[in-house]
């Protein structure tokens, strides 16, 4: 009994401590936000822009998501959404003398920073000045960084500028060697999302659609850098081919940078350019701060709405969080989009390798239906493939950045049979009894029979017909064409405007544009949809479980991505529409 008193005791104990502290925490939090300044930006500030975070369509309002990461406060995850509005601030705000762009490596997908380097280039027809310097520019670094109107380099820094390459890992052989038989059931001779269970290299097929966008993507950086350093492409595939920025030293006289200077040196070189005396600090503001800055009314007042509906993750079924596109919380946003009278036009933002072919049908139906009330333009990001172009393909007009990677129309089904692994390796075995036939059809302990496996397939393409009917509709294309530029094959944007799966180029910024055009709007709003959780609802979510995968992601930095690919592996459920494999192009 004694021992029964002092556990409860101090059962009670721990709990009115954890009550303690997760108020002490609510208290921080929610009297930072209140005694939050807004910035005071005097004359001839300068905007300061690090784009060394992870940089999402739009940044949520997780509480611990700096506590978790191990980067400092706001350099975690950025929004590109806000990126491009602070930008677009900038060039109007008088105080704002130029921006300088502090560059190593970013971690961003190149259609994001397509779009932050062309608002970028939009700022200077203000006539205000844009610096760059770094230590070290990685590809992506140094394409952003032609944006500015000079680039300089720290002594002895670099710029490993030598083309692209996207590599792919193959599993078959340590599946087998596990006793995992992954049985494949697919439509589509491209669908490359199997392959890595399938072979140990690349199909042609494959191949064929790798070196596509990859070769697309690397001649659109070869462009952008040609005209803004005029510099002849075959002069920059030279550079590339032979390495020759990584150790001679001559980036200033080859004509990639402007000069090297030391970070006090480009200082002093802003201070002169700003009027700053050199004895004084230069006023600078970082991109995080200066969103707490006020922006002026551009388009001024109106009851009218442009609503952007975000959609960034894996397409899941049920009600799934940011960072996922939840088939119920997402049909519910657009929805309400199509529903409110005050929203002329919809903005659908998808960031996705697809997923769920059944989620992916419950939105795509509410897109139709919203299509169907209201003009829908859907913003294409880095990623809009398979499940990912399902959910936008009956939009009105589909937007994308040539270096959007899309397509992937095909689907798949994939259950692995371990069998030999538990019987031969672990010694377990498994018995059944069902009411039915085919009652464990789909089981992971035995192979599937023919007759399952045909089964399967028909479900299969059965999910690909009504696929390629869906794009066909919504493009304006025959079955049979569709179908050619199907097969699960991927395609940059470049390639997708040429075939049709795309209507023009453009990033964010030019998507509200044109649903504006389309509802006939000069003055509106623009709101974001699905609204985004409050504070005190994500610490009691983050309390409840999602901080355990807070902590797996601080452990695992950039590698957290296998992690978290298993994972949506291990909780895929019915025919797939997706890209497997994780595209990132080096």
């Amino acid at each position: 009994m004694k021992s029964f008193f002092k556990f409860t005791l101090a059962t009670i104990l721990g709990v009115i401590i954890s009550g303690l502290l997760l108020l002490v925490i609510l208290l921080i939090i929610f009297s930072s936000a209140a005694s939050k300044d807004v910035p005071d930006v005097k004359e001839n500030t300068i905007l300061v822009a690090k784009f060394n975070g992870q940089i999402t369509d739009r940044a949520g309002n997780d509480p611990f998501a700096a506590l978790m990461s191990g980067t400092l406060p706001g350099e975690d995850v950025m929004g590109l959404d806000q990126v491009l509005k602070d930008i677009r601030k900038a060039k109007t705000d008088d105080n704002i003398a130029g921006i300088f762009l502090r560059l190593d490596v970013v971690p961003a997908g190149m259609a994001t920073v397509e779009e932050i380097r062309d608002a970028l280039i939009d700022f200077r027809e203000s006539g205000k000045f844009i610096y760059a310097h770094g230590d070290l520019f990685s590809q992506k670094a140094y394409y952003l960084a032609t944006a500015a109107d000079s680039i300089f380099m720290t002594p002895e820094g670099e710029i490993p500028f030598r083309g692209l390459r996207s590599e792919v890992t193959f599993l078959k052989n340590a599946a087998e060697k596990l006793g995992i038989d992954m049985q494949v059931i697919r439509h589509g001779a491209f669908k490359g999302a199997v392959e890595p269970f399938m072979r140990e290299n690349l199909s042609d097929e494959n191949r064929e659609q790798i070196e596509g966008y990859v070769g697309s993507t690397w001649d659109q950086m070869v462009r952008g850098i040609s005209e803004a350093r005029n510099i002849p492409a075959e002069t920059l595939q030279n550079y590339a081919d032979n390495f020759i920025l990584a150790y001679d030293g001559k980036a200033t006289e080859l004509g990639m940078i402007d000069g090297e200077l030391y970070y006090d040196e480009i200082l002093s070189l802003m201070k002169e350019k700003t009027g700053t005396d050199e004895k004084d600090d230069l006023r600078a503001i970082s991109l995080k701060k200066y969103s707490d800055v006020p922006g002026t009314k551009g388009k001024g007042l109106s009851s009218d709405k442009i609503a952007v509906v975000y959609a960034m993750g894996s397409v899941v079924t049920g009600d799934a969080g940011e960072g996922s596109i939840g088939s119920d919380r997402i049909a519910k946003a657009i929805r309400q989009a199509r529903r409110d009278d005050k929203v002329k036009a919809i903005v659908f933002r998808v960031n996705s390798g697809g997923g769920s072919a059944l989620a992916s049908e419950v939105i795509w139906r509410e897109v139709q239906l919203a299509a169907e009330a209201k003009p829908v333009v859907a913003s294409l990001g880095d990623v809009a493939a398979s499940g990912g172009y399902y959910i936008v393909c009956a939009a009105d007009t589909i937007i994308a950045s040539e270096n959007t990677i899309t397509g992937s129309i095909g689907v798949f089904g994939l259950i692995p049979n371990i069998q030999e692994l538990m019987n031969d390796k672990l010694g377990i075995t498994t018995d059944v009894v069902k009411t039915n036939r085919l009652a464990d059809m789909g089981s992971v302990f035995r192979p599937l029979s023919p007759e399952e496996r045909n089964l399967i397939q028909y479900m299969v393409d059965n999910v690909y017909k009504t696929f390629v009917e869906h794009v066909s509709e919504g493009r304006g294309m025959t079955y049979e064409a569709v179908d050619a530029i199907g097969q699960g094959r991927v395609w940059s944007g470049e390639d997708a405007l040429e075939i049709g799966l795309i209507d023009m180029f453009g990033g964010l910024d030019k998507s509200i544009e044109i649903a504006a055009e389309m509802a006939g709007l000069e003055a509106y709003r623009v709101t974001s949809l699905p609204k985004l959780e409050d504070p005190l609802t994500m610490i009691m979510k983050q309390l409840s479980g999602d901080v355990a995968s807070k902590f797996v992601q601080k452990e695992l930095g950039p590698d957290f991505r296998y992690y978290k690919t298993i994972r949506e592996f291990r909780e895929m459920e019915g025919v797939q529409a997706r890209m497997l494999y994780d595209i990132r192009i080096h």
